[in-house]
């Protein structure tokens, strides 16, 4: 069963699973699939068009968002459809804070935290367990990697390694933060030199984190923070 305020706007088609708490003044649009346990909102918009000046009143009528399970969406964000690729996407255990901006084609994976105001652009890929800061932006086609973090009012203009910290000004360090939550722990070392020096790791846990990574941060074609 959901939960649904009564001054919530629902249009097209959308599908929630169970368990959803909606709250006041929040406007769902679909094509939608959302799964079970969110809460989203108040006042917050998911499946308005995605904002390209190519073509700024295009019909994305069509156009689908799917958000997974047990995410928590607060007050103020917009999340908005794709635009030129198949799909806006959040995976589970997403914490997007107030005031943020999810753009069209975005794709957020699972236990991403973007806090309050900060603005992600367009076709970006911000990978599992990402945090960006207060007030960060992230470049459009930019992949932010596994566990890495975004300092607080930075402006990310490249891609950022798995497990590693962005701060401007500064090179890029190892995020031990995200390395005890995770649990990578046993493999602090070799992480350490592949986000200092590139040197790939050799244990089938970190290999698979840095390679999905890799394999993405190549179609993008972007340069990476070093």
């Amino acid at each position: 069963m959901n939960k649904i305020h009564p001054t919530v706007i629902i249009e097209g088609d959308v599908k929630l699973g169970e368990g959803n708490e909606i709250l006041p003044y929040t406007v769902l649009t679909g094509p939608l699939t959302i799964g079970d346990n969110n809460l989203i909102g108040p006042q917050t918009v998911i499946g308005s068009p995605g904002e390209d000046t190519k073509n700024p009143r295009h019909d994305a009528s069509r156009n689908p968002i799917v958000i997974g399970s047990n995410n928590i969406i607060r007050e103020h964000v917009a999340i908005q459809k794709p635009c030129y690729e198949d799909i806006t996407r959040l995976g589970d255990h997403v914490f997007v804070m107030h005031g943020a901006h999810i753009p069209h084609d975005a794709i957020l994976e699972d236990h991403v935290v973007v806090t309050p105001l900060a603005v992600v652009g367009g076709i970006s890929k911000i990978l599992k367990g990402a945090n960006l800061g207060m007030g960060c932006t992230i470049h459009q086609y930019s992949v932010v990697g596994q566990y890495s973090i975004v300092a607080t009012n930075a402006a990310a203009v490249k891609n950022i390694k798995p497990f590693s910290r962005y701060i401007p000004g500064k090179p890029i360090s190892v995020n031990a933060y995200a390395i005890k939550k995770y649990g990578f722990e046993a493999f602090a070392e070799e992480i350490t030199q592949y986000v200092l020096h590139g040197q790939q790791p050799k244990s089938d846990q970190v290999l698979a984190v840095t390679e999905h990574y890799e394999r993405l941060h190549k179609n993008s074609k972007r340069e990476q923070y070093e």
